[in-house]
């Protein structure tokens, strides 16, 4: 389309030109005058040139009618609506001049798949004021059509300011990579940026991938998984059940195996019998919560009272968990960054958000423990 817009107005300014081929003289009137005949000359026939497909044609004869020199405002102003012509109906491949010609370059570069020639003609388009959010995009998928995925990654993470669609491709670049640190940083931002319940399934899905996780953290990735809708099969909720009755849970797992039902996701009898037991052993807890509380606090470390917070978390308890928490961390737990962890699920839960992202923001004692952390603090910030 520019194209066409550029010869119609190129065309329709030259057609104004009264060049006389014998005495090049022009007519008096004062638009007429304003474009003399050794200018008008070369210019239309550089137009002809352009049409008949002669690059080279089309250069020499701009270039003769720019070194006429003295141009008046009407005959520069045809002069580069002419070259701009030239330029985007060549793509660009007989010079660049203008941002017009920039884009038309860039433009056939990528049409005829010149992905490295895409990607070089970045500092192009910089220097026309054309290096927009479209072209970063663009520049970032010839990485990636070219093969070049790390590169790809760099680039699009770099420029993620171009829109969530530059996220999305570093993702994609890091997974053909099979770089799993590269793979979770991609994702991690990704989700950061858009936590839909698909991006929230691939980091976790990622995460999980961990070498060396503890339960807790197991724990957690599921719980996420959970809270942000990328749990929807029957087989996940049922995992998140047994883990929460595996370590002595046995309120949160009740709540996780309701919700299944509710949503008609836990529907056979499989399902009917966990849910009995979830029921039968939070009424063993609660019967012995008092006594295990009393223990913990005699106990002459953390570990217990941080057990206990993560049952009163699952029963709602949350000024309990706080207090439970703290008083685990002033008696020295084995797993420092999974009591900070606790302790901000607990703050948070009690509406104390920045608390408790305060709290996330010391759980770096391991990597796999700031992960989580990491991971907590994206969804306390998107709810």
């Amino acid at each position: 389309m520019i194209v066409t817009k550029l010869r119609a107005a190129t065309t329709a300014l030259l057609l104004g030109m009264a060049v006389v081929a014998a005495g090049g003289i022009l007519s008096a009137t004062p638009a007429e005058a304003a474009v003399r005949p050794a200018v008008g000359k070369p210019l239309q026939d550089a137009i002809a040139a352009v049409k008949a497909g002669n690059c080279q044609g089309a250069t020499a004869n701009i270039h003769k009618a720019e070194a006429v020199g003295g141009l008046s405002a009407e005959e520069q102003k045809i002069l580069t609506q002419t070259k701009q012509y030239a330029e985007v109906t060549f793509q660009g491949q007989c010079g660049v001049s203008s941002a017009q010609g920039a884009q038309a370059k860039f433009d056939g570069d990528y049409r005829a798949r010149k992905y490295r020639e895409v990607i070089a003609d970045e500092d192009m388009l910089r220097k026309f004021g054309e290096l927009n959010a479209t072209n970063m995009v663009v520049i970032g998928q010839a990485y990636y059509l070219s093969g070049d995925y790390r590169s790809c990654v760099k680039y699009a993470s770099a420029h993620s300011s171009a829109g969530g669609s530059m996220l999305e491709l570093a993702s994609r670049c890091a997974y053909e990579t099979h770089d799993q640190g590269l793979m979770l940083e991609a994702a991690t931002n990704l989700v950061e940026a858009q936590g839909t319940p698909k991006n929230w399934s691939q980091v976790l899905s990622l995460a999980e991938g961990a070498k060396q996780l503890t339960d807790p953290q197991t724990r957690d990735l599921y719980r996420l998984s959970y809270m942000t809708g990328a749990m929807v099969k029957a087989d996940e909720y049922m995992t998140l059940a047994q883990l929460l009755l595996a370590a002595q849970l046995p309120s949160e797992a009740r709540a996780v195996v309701e919700k299944g039902m509710q949503q008609k996701i836990l529907v056979d009898a499989r399902a009917q019998r966990l849910y009995a037991l979830t029921k039968q052993q939070q009424a063993a807890d609660l019967a012995n919560l008092s006594r295990r509380a009393a223990e913990a606090q005699r106990s002459p470390k953390g570990d217990d009272l941080l057990k206990l917070a993560e049952d009163y978390t699952g029963m709602g308890k949350f000024a309990d968990a706080i207090n439970a928490v703290q008083a685990a961390i002033a008696k020295g737990s084995m797993d420092a960054d999974n009591a900070q962890t606790r302790l901000a699920v607990a703050l948070y839960f009690n509406k104390q958000k920045p608390q408790a992202l305060a709290a996330l923001a010391k759980a770096n004692k391991t990597p796999n423990g700031e992960m989580v952390a990491h991971l907590w603090s994206i969804y306390m910030r998107q709810h």
